[in-house]
């Protein structure tokens, strides 16, 4: 590939770019939901009002179950889609690629200006800072790593984060570059990163490393200064220090009790320990990435439990330490890469250390993969290295290959089935793949026995939940099938499922299959034998530190299904005295009160949510609630 001396060919370039990333993708926006987006969009009512105003907007960007910060930003980014389109996923997806390509041309404008700092730098830098951007910038939006961020709809969260992070990273250097030219800029430079962080928060916690990558661009590219600047020190004091050390305060007893841990397969140290090679895995599926690597299911990961268990751990830190050397070693003749280097691993500071996070996404890699390019596509441009047409033709052949990845990625993406079979066969003995896999075969032969779909697909399940890590959704979709066609329901799925909640706390694929088997019930479409649910809920309450969201199901159905209105009752006080602030836990207690004439303790329900009532989002409950007090106090009176 021979790179044109003429820098006016990078806009074109770059536009060529943001071209081809749209007929890579435009197969992908096709598909339907997947995996998370069901409990966080499609079974979120509270983003799909029908009505606007005040309290159902602040209902909708308060209703996230992923995060305590709630990312309303991003919640309300859903309601826009579901007002202007309902449900149907392809409006959604489209929206998420439009916020790719929009970062894509964040990335294009930061990477020229980085560009062109490192050339002040180091006289080794990229002479043309503007056509290797534009390629950096293609590369990323290309990449098969960054598929899942765009198409796995709820991951826009990620995406609007990093939106904030790149925008705030370009205001920072566009005003350091004024303070350097003896102007001011430092109002842009605060403005861009705390406005970044705060707004990016709405979206992410990922958000809150702007100001780290801002203090490891200030150091490895930005001229320095022969005194400080005291009120760059501050900014990075109130933006990075002050939260990294009331997050330290918070987090560590956290961290350190056993029952934090308790519905993970790992503990702290073997999840410090595994992350090390999975860090180490990620760089690969970066530059060169492999279908099979990127299966998006990855809970057939090997735990390392020593340095030596598997002997692989310590080789990845030995390689880490290497890169980190490395970084070290340049950073003053080849700063880009240092700082490409140093983005990557800060980038993965938060969610690939200690915080009991599933162990491996490939999204987590969406502002990493840009760090990564950043340092190593100006290596593959340097005319000053030798064999400069060799490098060159092996970046047109990298870039060749993520484009066509990412389009045989996004075919498969482009329809439910096509992607459970794709994912399945690139993670064979992923027992989340082979189980999607399995549902969606029953799925599609529309549960008619005599359909051969229906046969693959018990065996495919069967297969499932025999797999060492497999959670009890196998069991589910087992007995949930049977019982929907009224059939029997075999013992040994009870008894598995049983076990498995009495081996270890719930995850959340747990909960949500005990969810599923608990509405089925309560509609009545299924028999579900009283005594294995008994049984599959007292196993998932026997752990040391019972889930509030178990209990809420657990009441849900004894007081649906067993009628067992004091045991409904007893579970739904004590989810509350786990999670004080669950709203419609308290007003579930509510209506239960009432229904058993109990008005005074309904009243005590009422004003918790009151209490409770930010800026009206539990206005409406707050209004049905009193008004039904009132009928029954009337009714009792009377």
């Amino acid at each position: 590939m021979i790179i044109s001396r003429n820098l006016s060919w990078a806009p074109r370039f770059f536009l060529l770019g943001l071209a081809a990333t749209c007929f890579v993708y435009w197969q992908g926006l096709y598909g339907d939901w997947f995996f998370d987006d069901t409990p966080n969009i499609v079974s979120n009512t509270d983003l799909q009002p029908q009505q606007v105003d005040t309290a159902s907007l602040l209902n909708a960007a308060l209703s996230s179950p992923s995060s305590t910060l709630k990312r309303p930003l991003a919640s309300l980014s859903f309601v826009a889609n579901y007002l202007l389109g309902g449900l149907a996923p392809f409006g959604w997806k489209l929206t998420n690629l439009a916020i790719h390509l929009l970062n894509g041309w964040l990335v294009f404008l930061l990477g020229i200006r980085l560009l062109a700092l490192a050339r002040q730098r180091s006289r080794t830098a990229c002479a043309q800072p503007e056509m290797a951007a534009a390629l950096i910038a293609t590369g990323w939006l290309l990449l098969p790593v960054n598929v899942s961020a765009v198409l796995h709809v709820v991951q826009r969260m990620e995406m609007l984060a990093n939106l904030c992070v790149l925008a705030g990273l370009l205001g920072y250097v566009i005003g350091r570059q004024r303070m350097i030219d003896g102007e001011n800029g430092f109002r842009l430079c605060a403005a861009s990163v705390i406005g970044g962080v705060l707004l990016g928060l709405a979206s992410k916690e990922t958000a809150i490393l702007l100001p780290l990558y801002a203090v490891l661009l200030e150091y490895l590219l930005l001229p320095r200064a022969q005194t400080p600047d005291r009120q760059l020190a501050w900014l990075f004091g109130l933006t990075l220090l002050l939260p990294a050390l009331v997050c330290a305060t918070v987090l560590l007893p956290w961290l350190a009790n056993p029952a934090t841990w308790a519905s993970r397969e790992f503990s702290l140290s073997t999840r410090l320990l595994s992350e090390g090679r999975i860090v180490l895995d990620y760089l690969a599926w970066i530059l060169v990435p492999a279908p099979h690597a990127l299966s998006f299911h990855h809970d057939n990961f090997q735990i390392s439990t020593g340095l030596l268990s598997p002997w692989t751990t310590l080789a990845s830190f030995l390689a880490l330490a290497a890169l980190a050397a490395l970084a070290w070693h340049y950073r003053e003749r080849r700063p880009l890469l240092a700082l490409g280097i140093a983005w990557y691993f800060a980038c993965h500071l938060l969610t690939s250390t200690a915080l009991p996070l599933e162990l491996i996404f490939e999204h987590r890699n969406y502002f990493a993969s840009f760090g990564i390019l950043l340092g190593g596509v100006p290596l593959l441009l340097d005319a000053a290295l030798p064999l400069l047409r060799v490098r060159q033709a092996l970046l047109g052949i990298l870039l060749l290959w993520w484009g066509g990845l990412t389009f045989a990625t996004t075919y498969a993406w482009g329809d439910s089935m096509r992607l459970a079979a794709e994912l399945a066969l690139r993670a064979p003995d992923s027992a989340r793949a082979q189980t999607s896999l399995g549902a969606e075969l029953l799925w599609r032969a529309n549960f008619d026995q005599a359909s051969p779909l229906m046969t693959e697909g018990y065996a495919l399940l069967e297969q499932a939940r025999l797999m060492p890590k497999s959670s009890t959704r196998p069991e589910q979709v087992l007995i949930f099938t049977n019982a929907m066609l009224k059939r029997e329901q075999d013992a040994i799925w009870w008894q598995s499922l049983i076990d498995k909640l009495r081996r270890r706390a719930p995850s959340a694929e747990d909960i949500s299959a005990l969810a599923v088997l608990t509405q089925c019930a309560r509609s009545r479409q299924c028999d579900l034998p009283q005594e294995h649910m008994r049984a599959a809920f007292e196993a998932a309450e026997s752990h040391g530190q019972r889930n509030a969201r178990v209990l809420v199901i657990h009441s849900d159905y004894a007081w649906n299904v067993l009628v067992d209105r004091p045991l409904a009752l007893a579970l739904t006080v004590q989810a509350i005295d786990i999670d004080p602030g669950d709203s419609d836990s308290r007003i579930a207690l509510a209506r239960m009160h009432l229904v058993l004439g109990q008005n005074d303790q309904a009243r005590l329900q009422l004003r918790a949510l009151e209490r409770l009532n930010r800026m009206g989002r539990l206005d409406r409950p707050i209004a049905e609630l009193r008004k039904l007090i009132e009928l029954r106090s009337q009714a009792a009176r009377s």
